[in-house]
């Protein structure tokens, strides 16, 4: 399985995004190397976060045949039964 550059891009501006809007505007003051290092650690964690729940969706998506913008009559239901 190799790693998709767009997929890894928009991982790392989403955590990004997130964690410089809830973190940086409150720790701009008191902003050391050590936190600065905690956060990128933290931001790491997101942005491979982010990157394996959108592999794990859309590699779900391609393997039952979904679309996502497409809606299908007969989607993939494991509660239906056929009757």
């Amino acid at each position: 399985m190799s790693i998709d550059p767009f997929r890894l891009a928009e991982a790392t501006a989403g955590a990004g995004l997130a964690l410089g809007s809830a973190t940086l505007p409150v720790a701009w003051h008191a902003l050391s190397p050590g936190l600065a290092g905690v956060l990128a650690a933290v931001w790491v964690m997101l942005t491979s976060g982010v990157y394996a729940l959108h592999a794990v969706t859309f590699d779900c998506f391609r393997l039952t045949g979904q679309h996502r913008f497409r809606h299908r009559r007969r989607n993939f239901s494991f509660t239906r039964s056929e009757e």
